[in-house]
C-alpha cells in the first residue's frame, strides 16, 4: 500500500532511485492534475493568487507549532467583528429565527449574484470561523501547552492522554491554517471570509479532544453543554439545522454526550464504525462526514532516509503496540497467537514514552511490511506511522475507511499525511477542503429541501444505510 508493487503483483522493496523516481512522478502528477482543474474552472481568471506568500519553514511538531501559534496570534483574542452578534442569549427564539431568515436571505442575493455571473460551484470554498470566547478555543490550547511534560496522566488503557491528543489534533492544524495572515498561507482552494453571509461552510473551533481527556469528567461536560447552547444561538445554524456547519470531533470519545443534538455538521472523524459502539445509527456518513488522518507518531523517512534505510528492511512483517484492546482490536491477540515464532516475524508490546516511539520508529523502518490491525476502533495512528516510515501496511480490519479516498490512490506510494504550520500543498489540510468542496452542492441541495418541507413530513435522503466495509485484495 506504501511502496511499490511489482508487475506481478507481489510487492518488492523499491530501489531507492526508483523511489525517489515515483515520489517525483506523484507529486508531480498530483501538481498537475490539481492545477489542470482548478485553471480549467470559470472562477480561476478571477482568483488572484496574490499576496506572496512568506517563506516559512513548514513545522510537523504539534507542540512546537503550537507554542510558536500562541506567542504570535495573541492578538486574535480580540474579535476581529466587533459588529457581528454572537454572543449566546443574545437574541430571543422569535429573534432568532427572523436573524436566521435575514442572513439566509442575504446569502442567497450573493448565490444570485454568482450564478449570474456563471460563478456555479465556488472556487475556493469560503468558509467563516465562529469567533467563540477563549474558553472554548485559546485557553484549552494553553492548557495543553502547560501540562503536556506530565506524561504521567494516562488513559483507562494505559496510553498518555497528551500524545492521544496530538494524534487527534486536526482540529487545531486546520484552524490555524484558516486564521493565518493570507501572507503566510499557502493553501488557496479555501479562503477564509469576515462576514456569514459570504460563507459556504462554518467553521466551530472547539477543541473537543483537549476539552475530554484534560478537564475533570463533570467539569467537560458542562464545557460541552455550554458549546451545544452557543453554536445552536446562532443565526447561521438556525438557518440549515447546522448542514454547513463543520464540526472536528476526530476522537471518538470526545463530545460524545452532546454530539447527537449536531449530527446534521459535517464531522471530522478518524475513522466510521458501523457496530454502533462508538456512533449511533444516523450519526455519521460517508456522504456527510470525512475521514481526516492520524497524525503519526513517528518522523518521516524522506527520499534521503528510504535510500539508507533500503538496505535495512530485514524484517519481514513488524508490530509494536498493545496486544489487548477492546471491540475490534481483539483481533489483535488472535493475530499474535497465528503469528508467534514465524520467520521473519516482529511482534512486541508497545511501551510510552520517547523510548517507546523510538522503538516502533527504528522497527518499521528496518521492515518491509507493518502490520495494522485494528484498535479499539477501526482505525490506528500505527497506519501512518507506517505511510510515513516507508512500510507497506497490512491491514486487518472490517470496518476501516481510508482518508482522501477520493483523491488518492492507496495502492500507490504516497505521503500526504503530515499536517504543519503554514500547511503545505497536497499535505492533508489541504486534501480535507479538496474532499469537502465536493459535498458542498449536496448541502446546499439538503438545506433548500429542509426549508420547503414541511417539518417531519417525510424523512430526508442519507445514505448512512450502506453495507460493511470489509477490506479485500484487489
Amino acid at each position: 500500500m506504501a511502496g511499490k508493487h511489482s508487475g506481478n503483483g507481489n510487492p518488492r522493496i523499491p530501489t531507492g532511485k526508483s523511489t525517489t523516481a515515483i515520489l517525483f512522478l506523484s507529486t508531480l502528477s498530483l501538481l498537475f492534475i490539481s492545477f489542470f482543474f482548478f485553471f480549467s474552472s470559470p472562477q480561476a481568471q478571477n482568483f488572484n493568487l496574490s499576496p506572496p506568500i512568506r517563506s516559512l519553514k513548514a513545522e510537523h511538531s504539534f507542540v512546537v507549532s503550537l507554542d510558536r501559534f500562541l506567542k504570535t496570534r495573541s492578538y486574535l483574542l480580540q474579535s476581529e467583528n466587533s459588529d457581528q452578534i454572537q454572543a449566546t442569549g443574545s437574541f430571543s427564539d422569535d429573534e432568532l429565527s427572523e436573524e436566521a431568515k435575514k442572513l439566509d436571505f442575504a446569502m442567497w442575493k450573493n448565490e444570485k449574484r454568482a450564478f449570474e455571473k456563471g460563478f456555479v460551484g465556488a472556487v475556493p470554498i469560503r468558509v467563516y470561523i465562529y469567533d467563540m470566547p477563549a474558553k472554548y478555543t485559546y485557553d484549552l490550547l494553553r492548557l495543553f501547552l502547560n501540562t503536556y511534560r506530565e506524561t504521567s496522566n494516562l488513559t483507562s488503557n494505559g496510553s498518555p492522554v497528551h500524545r492521544l491528543i496530538e494524534q487527534h489534533s486536526v482540529d487545531y492544524w486546520l484552524w490555524a491554517d484558516l486564521i493565518a495572515p493570507e501572507s503566510e498561507r499557502h493553501l488557496k482552494h479555501v479562503v477564509r471570509v469576515h462576514n456569514q453571509e459570504d460563507a459556504d461552510l462554518f467553521y466551530i473551533p472547539f477543541f473537543t479532544t483537549i476539552s475530554f481527556f484534560l478537564l475533570e469528567k463533570q467539569q467537560c461536560k458542562q464545557l460541552y453543554r455550554e458549546v451545544l447552547k452557543w453554536v445552536k444561538d446562532q443565526p447561521a445554524w438556525q438557518r440549515s439545522e447546522g448542514r454547513d456547519h463543520i464540526l472536528p470531533v476526530h476522537h471518538p470519545w470526545s463530545f460524545k454526550s452532546v454530539r447527537r443534538f449536531m449530527k446534521n455538521a459535517i464531522w471530522l472523524l478518524p475513522d466510521m464504525d458501523s457496530t454502533g459502539n462508538w456512533y449511533k445509527p444516523g450519526e455519521v456518513w460517508l456522504e456527510k462526514d470525512l475521514i481526516l488522518p492520524y497524525v503519526p507518531n513517528v518522523e518521516v523517512c524522506d527520499g534521503q532516509c528510504l535510500q539508507k534505510s533500503e538496505h535495512h528492511r530485514k524484517t519481514l512483517l513488524f508490530f509494536r503496540g498493545r496486544l489487548k484492546r477492546n471491540a475490534g482490536g481483539k483481533i489483535r491477540w488472535k493475530l499474535v497467537e497465528e503469528l508467534r515464532g514465524a520467520e521473519g516475524v516482529v511482534i512486541e508490546e508497545g511501551t510510552a514514552g520517547d523510548k517507546g516511539k523510538a522503538a516502533a520508529q527504528d522497527g518499521m523502518r528496518r521492515s518491509i511490511f507493518c502490520l495494522s490491525p485494528a484498535g479499539d476502533t477501526p482505525s490506528s495512528a500505527r497506519l501512518f506511522d507506517a505511510i510515513v516510515s516507508g512500510c507497506i501496511p497490512v491491514i486487518v480490519s472490517d470496518e476501516l475507511e481510508l482518508p482522501f479516498e477520493g483523491l488518492l490512490d492507496y495502492r500507490k506510494h504516497s505521503k500526504h499525511f503530515l499536517y504543519s504550520s503554514p500547511a503545505q500543498l497536497l499535505g492533508p489540510e489541504d486534501f480535507t477542503w479538496r474532499m469537502i468542496a465536493g459535498k458542498v452542492v449536496n448541502i446546499k441541495m439538503h438545506i433548500r429541501r429542509s426549508q420547503r418541507m414541511v417539518k417531519n413530513s417525510r424523512a430526508l435522503c442519507t445514505c448512512e444505510c450502506q453495507t460493511v466495509n470489509i477490506t479485500t485484495n484487489l
